[in-house]
């Protein structure tokens, strides 16, 4: 008798967190392994939030919180949206949740009905399209590629949306491309959203500081679609607060609403501790963690010298965000030292036995031909990486 339900039978696995437990166990057993497979800030939190999650626990900040966050943590949000989005929200629009993929989670949950459709620009983040399935959704996929720069069309996405389309969900900046939607870009989007009342848009902007050109626009600027979006944030990539789970959604009052209420039966409240530590972190001025977004930069600049010169690879410079996401197609459909490449997953298996580095395949991205591979590591580290399959696949060309 089969005990699991349809649903979770119906989900895969992160590939992000397969890759990265492989390079794990590869380590373990005494490999040397350069892992760059999580999407995850290599740097400490800085010492002032460090301090103020210190403070609450000698303030006893040790009991429940409202299941949307401490009323001076959803100000602070509402504050940050004012000042770095020119966006106007109130605490009763703001959800505060474990981490930005539960508030992602709560609007799907809260606008889906089973068959109903959400449109995902390729590539996406790896947990879109389950986080769609688990809520009874049907994803709807539009292809980019690196010539696009990866970013959809306002009349690929007209075509797209249907009397079953409830929801656009992407992100900008972008994981896994590291690149964004401009103001002229998101203003097209937004005219057609417009069209559509029975349309929500779920823009993820977790990576919204590190942005190495300009400020980032969000869609919910456009006033004629700022009823229809979801804005999604959190503390995780700016301040490197990933272990904390502090995320945020910022909504149509109704729409909050309801991700309080399904919150409610769900998790209740987050982690007070970290939501005390949220608040300072969002009242710092941006300046005083940009050293963070420098480094990244300073990476950024290195690997793309160095991952030009690998052959097969077709990348564009990422302008945001800390991947890179290159074309390896050159290598699909071959047979590398007796090992077949069917897919980008196939050819980053092939790396991190061969070259001993770690990055993720493309087919949970929604694009099969890709590999990601985070530059949060060492120069030292990338440099290596890079050296090692460069050497690698040197042989087959």
């Amino acid at each position: 008798m089969e005990k699991l339900s349809d649903r979770v039978q119906r989900l895969g696995y992160s590939q992000t967190f397969v890759m990265s437990n492989k390079a794990r166990e590869m380590k373990a057993s005494g490999i040397d392994v350069i892992s760059l497979t999580l999407g995850e800030p290599d740097f400490d939190v800085p010492d002032n939030i460090k301090q103020a999650a210190f403070d609450a626990i000698n303030q006893n900040y040790s009991h429940y919180s409202p299941v949307p966050g401490f009323l001076e943590l959803r100000e602070a949000i509402a504050h940050k949206l004012k000042r770095d989005n020119n966006l106007e929200y109130k605490p009763t629009q703001i959800c505060v949740s474990n981490g930005a993929k539960q508030a992602i989670l709560n609007v799907l949950a809260a606008l889906l009905n089973d068959g109903d459709e959400v449109i995902l620009p390729n590539p996406y983040w790896v947990s879109y399209d389950e986080m769609v399935k688990m809520m009874g959704g049907v994803s709807v996929m539009l292809p980019t590629s690196y010539v696009t720069d990866f970013k959809i069309t306002a009349e690929q996405l007209e075509e797209a949306i249907t009397d079953k389309t409830k929801a656009v969900l992407f992100s900008s900046p972008c994981n896994p491309s590291g690149g964004y939607y401009t103001y002229d870009e998101l203003k097209s989007l937004a005219k057609v959203i417009a069209k559509y009342p029975h349309v929500t848009v779920i823009s993820d902007e977790i990576y919204e500081f590190i942005n190495y050109e300009t400020k980032t626009t969000s869609i919910a600027q456009f006033p004629e679609v700022y009823e229809q979006t979801a804005v999604i944030n959190g503390m995780s990539k700016a301040f490197a607060m990933t272990g904390w789970r502090i995320g945020y959604s910022a909504c149509p009052e109704w729409l909050a609403k309801a991700c309080e209420k399904i919150q409610g039966q769900m998790t209740s409240g987050a982690n007070t501790m970290a939501q005390r530590a949220s608040i300072t972190a969002l009242q710092t001025d941006p300046s005083e963690y940009k050293y963070m977004i420098d480094a990244f930069k300073k990476r950024r600049d290195l690997v793309y010298d160095l991952i030009k010169e690998i052959p097969g690879f077709k990348v564009v410079l990422p302008k945001a965000a800390f991947y890179f996401f290159p074309d390896v197609s050159h290598y699909i459909g071959k047979t590398l030292d007796g090992t077949e490449i069917k897919d980008s997953d196939d050819f980053a298996m092939f790396l991190l036995e061969n070259a001993h580095v770690g990055c993720v395949g493309g087919v949970s991205f929604g694009s099969p031909e890709c590999i990601r591979f985070s530059y949060a590591a060492s120069e030292e580290d990338l440099k290596e990486a890079m050296r090692r399959i460069k050497d690698l696949l040197d042989k087959f060309n």
